[in-house]
């Protein structure tokens, strides 16, 4: 089993509009190949789903090769969308098997957009949702996110970094999803059916008088609620 360090020198994961954007590193082919598949098996309910796009970098890859990674991609759930590489074999071979090659710039919001779309920006390693997930919504990430709207009962958000709701938390909320303990939960009314933060689980207490903002974190090995003052604290 590859060790995380050795693990994220081979392999880098970001979030874009299209999916996620998976960057092999310069170690041969065999190494990064195995170790890229290895961190989809570690990740397997974490990423379930995800449209991948990933650049090779200098690797020159025949179809066959690209065949037997997008098949290996899709036994695990995943789908491969595109492979951007440098090396011009590697780029004709994807375009035989039908593989994108270039990664598109995000175009202009139309002005006027109705108050009820999903608008998702990226913001380096994090994203921005403006809308309310609703019961059965499930929305993940590897980074931060950001819901402007509700997180509703039935809905979940998980995230490898910090989830801050601009708005109600009724769902399921885990931050710090990889084990990081330093990721905080915020939300102006902070009322989960879950709450976790890497690997602790938080207990809800019932209501107590006007919701307020809260920022859930883990403190001496428990997951707790304290107000939270957004112009002051920082994420």
């Amino acid at each position: 089993m590859i060790g995380s360090q050795a693990m994220s020198q081979k392999i880098q994961i970001k979030g874009i509009r299209e999916g996620l954007l998976v960057t092999l590193g310069d170690q041969p082919w065999e190494e990064v190949h195995q170790a890229l598949l290895e961190h989809l098996d570690q990740q397997a309910d974490f990423l379930r789903g995800a449209r991948l796009a990933v650049d090779v970098g200098n690797h020159a890859l025949k179809a066959v090769d690209l065949g037997q990674l997008s098949k290996e991609i899709s036994d695990r759930g995943l789908s491969l969308w595109a492979v951007i590489s440098n090396s011009p074999t590697t780029e004709r071979s994807a375009q035989a098997f039908g593989l994108a090659t270039r990664l598109f710039k995000p175009r202009p919001e139309a002005t006027g957009t109705a108050r009820s779309s999903t608008q998702v920006q990226e913001a380096g390693s994090a994203i921005l949702v403006k809308r309310t997930l609703r019961s059965g919504a499930s929305l993940q990430h590897p980074g931060h996110i950001v819901v402007i709207g509700d997180i509703n009962p039935g809905a979940e958000v998980i995230a490898r970094g910090d989830v801050v709701v601009w708005g109600r938390l009724r769902g399921m909320v885990h931050a710090g999803a990889e084990g990081d303990e330093n990721a905080v939960i915020c939300a102006l009314d902070l009322s989960p059916t879950q709450l976790r933060i890497a690997g602790q689980i938080a207990v809800t207490p019932k209501r107590r008088g006007k919701p307020q903002p809260e920022m859930a974190r883990i403190l001496n090995g428990q997951v707790v609620a304290e107000p939270w003052d957004p112009k002051r604290e920082r994420l």
